[in-house]
């Protein structure tokens, strides 16, 4: 065999080898993409301060195949069909909510939110009575999650839409990405 033909032989495997690699390239992000990461950017002050407008987050689509969302998880959904929301998950089925007196009672017992404790300060700084307006007791129903900002003044949320199916959840967002400078885990 010549010369020739080895090298064009060589090339043309090369060439296959790397197209092979970039295809399993291609389907593994897909897949990745699909099922169990994506970034998400956040859109509006209703997690201000916990998350901020434009921040670039990682959310975790796989989590929720494995367990179902609890209290305290910061998730993304399915609000609209072209728009998703973030918002913190605040009870969970069988759970009743209400807020009191600016403080959150979930089946009867207060529950500490310290992620609200600088908003509170601003709110009471600002003149304002509440952060949280009071609402009577909501039972969440089977396979449903009440979500809540943590921007509470300044959130559209299970207070207006009523409790989210869980079968609308996305996942659960993990860390933010960007900037740079505000690499963190969200919870």
């Amino acid at each position: 065999m010549s010369e020739e033909v080895a090298s064009s032989r060589t090339k043309k495997n090369e060439l296959w080898e790397w197209t092979k690699a970039l295809g399993i390239a291609l389907i593994l992000a897909f897949l990745i993409r699909t099922f169990l990461f994506a970034p998400f950017i956040v859109e509006g002050e209703s997690m201000e301060t916990t998350l901020h407008n434009s921040e670039k987050l990682v959310v975790n689509k796989a989590i929720y195949y494995l367990q179902e969302p609890k209290p305290g998880d910061i998730i993304v959904f399915h609000a609209e069909k072209t728009r998703d929301y973030i918002k913190r998950v605040i009870a969970v089925a069988g759970d009743t909510v209400e807020v009191k007196g600016d403080q959150l009672y979930i089946n009867g017992k207060l529950v500490e939110e310290p992620y609200l404790a600088q908003h509170k300060e601003q709110a009471k700084q600002q003149g304002e009575p509440f952060f949280t307006n009071d609402f009577s007791p909501v039972a969440i129903p089977a396979g449903h999650i009440f979500v809540m900002g943590d921007n509470r003044l300044n959130s559209h949320d299970s207070r207006a839409i009523g409790p989210v199916a869980v079968s609308t959840v996305v996942g659960r967002a993990e860390f933010t990405f960007w900037p740079f400078a505000s690499i963190r885990m969200t919870r």
